[in-house]
């Protein structure tokens, strides 16, 4: 790709042109492009439309404005550890979620690293959601600098454009918490939904096109008496770390995760059509740097001894803060918690960060999911792989020495 180069700065705007964006394209990607996807509307694209979209989202014409978080200059390691040993076929496994990635990150070492649907290491993958706990750490990181005040501050304190909505009376953690009780319709397989049409949506003058947006929705239910799922709120809270930092969504991970955590390639970050990164989406990145992510926030987001984010953060942000109607599960600030301990980033088709702090344990997953955005057949089977990593790691522990 003809990126310029970053001067003085983490932070290069990307216009990329239609035909230039298309031969930067490498030849393999090209040839599975073959039916190029013509609109933006992505939760309706067929499977070999998105086998070859997600692998380059941030090259197609019809997407391709983005920001860049760049590279480190000197990666931090991933060093390879004994290979592990799941009781399942690896190779069923996979076939069955149509991964395009899958690692293993144990006690720091890279125990299992998997490629599929023609993908590989060098290649960048999108987030979807997994984005959304990105951005989540980000507002962390603004409350720590004093960018945020504190979480109980008004929205609109923030993004002022949100006064007189339904959003005025809602509070940053209440926005983190999805539980706002603005309606919003995520309904991945109606092409009228809100998540459907936000992105098409003709924004108001002089008005950040995600704001436009949501600041059109009506109330619900009180703001803090319902969880209700809406990447919407997640735009939001992208919009307030921008407003709050007065910087780029990108600039700031750059500053606080992407370097910090010596990231080995380059991500890219997509925009909004009036050019802002879209906080609750879309974040193109390596496998291995999903997994760098990981292991960042395992290890408390130290930089020179000290957290990027303030004390009792992740106490609070990846255990449950409002209930999901699901057993044993919750949901955090932007993270999806289990009861045990561990928590996860998910985002729709089957991109994942899992995250178990008692197993020192970090898997990732890219995937192209054939049953659609939430298949519920492999979710399912996406689960019983934790459980089953965690449980191969706990019998390791008790394996009599050699």
């Amino acid at each position: 790709m003809n990126f310029k180069k970053v001067v003085l700065g983490t932070l290069v705007v990307l216009g990329v042109a239609a035909v230039g964006g298309w031969f930067s394209l490498d030849k393999e990607t090209r040839g599975l492009l073959a039916t190029v996807p013509t609109n933006r509307d992505l939760l309706f694209w067929t499977q070999p439309q998105r086998d070859a979209a997600f692998r380059a989202l941030d090259r197609l014409p019809i997407l391709a404005k983005v920001n860049v978080v760049p590279a480190s200059g000197t990666p931090s390691a991933l060093p390879v550890g004994a290979p592990l040993r799941p009781t399942s076929d690896i190779d069923a496994y996979m076939a069955g979620q149509r991964s395009a990635a899958l690692l293993v990150v144990h006690d720091g070492k890279l125990r299992l690293e998997r490629y599929g649907l023609g993908f590989d290491g060098n290649g960048r993958w999108t987030s979807f959601s997994v984005a959304k706990s990105f951005t989540s750490t980000l507002v962390g990181a603004a409350v720590k600098d004093g960018f945020i005040k504190s979480l109980d501050d008004k929205v609109s304190v923030y993004i002022p454009d949100l006064k007189g909505s339904a959003y005025d009376d809602v509070s940053v953690r209440q926005l983190l918490t999805m539980t706002s009780g603005v309606k919003w319709n995520e309904d991945y397989a109606d092409p009228n939904s809100d998540v459907a049409q936000f992105n098409n949506h003709k924004p108001d003058a002089g008005v950040e096109a995600l704001v436009s947006y949501m600041r059109k929705l009506p109330r619900d239910v009180p703001a803090g008496t319902r969880w209700h799922y809406s990447t919407g709120e997640t735009n939001l809270v992208g919009t307030l770390v921008q407003q709050a930092t007065k910087r780029p969504l990108a600039t700031y991970l750059a500053e606080k995760v992407w370097g910090p955590a010596a990231m080995e390639q380059q991500a890219t970050w997509i925009l909004s059509k009036t050019g802002k990164e879209i906080g609750g989406c879309c974040i193109q990145a390596a496998a291995r740097d999903y997994a760098r992510v990981g292991q960042f926030i395992l290890n408390g987001a130290m930089v020179n001894g000290k957290s990027i984010v303030p004390d009792g953060w992740w106490a609070e942000a990846t255990t449950k803060r409002t209930d999901i109607n699901q057993p044993e599960r919750g949901y955090g600030y932007q993270w999806w918690t289990y009861d045990d301990g561990s928590y996860a980033a998910r985002g729709i088709f089957g991109q994942g960060i899992f995250i178990d702090p008692k197993r020192k344990l970090v898997i990732v997953s890219n995937a192209n999911w054939a049953g659609g955005a939430r298949d519920p057949v492999a979710m399912a089977a996406r689960e019983a792989f934790y459980r089953e990593v965690q449980k191969s790691i706990d019998d390791e522990g008790v394996a009599p020495a050699k």
